[in-house]
């Protein structure tokens, strides 16, 4: 088993480092790794229904699609993830084969985690671990999350969403009370040290583990996977299934706006908007304008303010189309 040592932080340079693996190396590996504050979907998820889109732009948090199916979750420096890459004989999925041996570390340090369902470890019914799993070729790549010292408001906060605006298909998330791991540890310990404990013991669990540090060639090529793919807009929300968005709300003045849109692959292939309080002239080259661009936030912002001019009025206009649009 081969332990690859993991230094970076970068969420974008962990997903594309998990994808190179587990379709360059032969051997069976394991990874520890830590990701800068950020949102992490599922592969068959629409992004931008799983997430709060003010409260993400604001505070600046990248949001990247994984390879592997599943929910959606918040890492943060306080968040530990672990990944296993295996050469499996079957392809059925078989979770509690990779997380036994860190539920095993979290009872030695008398912390009393269980399996809840198929996917989860759990604290006293509160989440500690989310799992998924990818199946390539003859490989399986099984990663987790180890909710050690996270914010859990800024957990909440990033992942509170409006119930019933996106109609579609994608997988949905299952939203779960959570805990950290350090409030129920015996004795206070670092992450650093938390992770050092699962090294040791997967060491011992595999006991042909050899140590790897990736090398300016393996670089290379996982940063060529970052700005191919992870670090996208086309992987990362564009990637998204079919979906339709219907939103209004009440302005300032009591107005109603309605939007209704359609967006296929990220991009929008229909858009109706309601409003007394908008010139029907406006209305008519706003639908026709933002058919087939991308529903970002970015792109939508700057085709409003082509069609507007830049009086006050025509500001606040744009602020109250945004909060149906996105």
């Amino acid at each position: 088993m081969l332990c690859i040592n993991r230094h970076s932080t970068d969420p974008y340079i962990n997903l594309a480092t998990e994808e190179y693996v587990l379709k360059n190396f032969d051997e069976d590996c394991f990874m520890l790794w830590i990701n800068e504050p950020c949102i992490i979907v599922g592969k068959h998820q629409n992004a931008i229904a799983e997430i709060n889109i003010d409260y993400v732009t604001e505070n600046n948090i990248p949001v990247i699609r994984r390879l592997s199916g599943g929910g959606t979750v918040f890492h943060d420096l306080g968040n530990l993830n672990f990944t296993f890459i295996k050469k499996e004989v079957k392809t059925s999925i078989d979770f509690k084969k990779f997380t036994q041996p860190i539920l095993d570390i979290l009872n030695n340090l008398g912390v009393d985690a269980v399996h809840g369902g198929k996917n989860d470890l759990l604290i006293n019914g509160k989440k500690i671990s989310g799992n998924s799993e990818h199946i390539w070729k003859n490989k399986v790549m099984h990663h987790g999350t180890l909710l050690f010292s996270s914010s859990i408001n800024e957990l909440s906060a990033a992942l509170k969403i409006k119930e019933g605006i996106y109609t579609d298909k994608a997988v949905k998330s299952n939203r779960s009370e959570v805990t950290n791991i350090s409030e129920h540890l015996k004795k206070p310990l670092s992450i650093n040290q938390f992770t050092q404990l699962i090294i040791n013991h997967l060491s011992s669990y595999y006991n042909d583990t050899r140590f790897y540090d990736l090398t300016d060639e393996d670089y290379i090529k996982i940063n060529e996977l970052v700005a191919t793919k992870y670090n996208t807009w086309e992987w990362n929300f564009g990637y998204s299934p079919v979906y339709k968005l219907n939103k209004s709300i009440l302005n300032a003045e009591g107005n109603a706006i309605a939007v209704s849109l359609s967006v296929k692959d990220g991009i929008i292939t229909h858009f109706e908007i309601n409003a007394e309080c908008i010139d029907k002239t406006i209305i008519q080259k706003l639908e026709s304008a933002l058919i087939n661009k991308p529903h970002s936030i970015e792109t939508i912002k700057i085709t409003l303010k082509e069609v507007f001019t830049n009086d006050i009025n025509d500001e606040i206009i744009i602020s109250d189309l945004l909060k149906c649009i996105i």
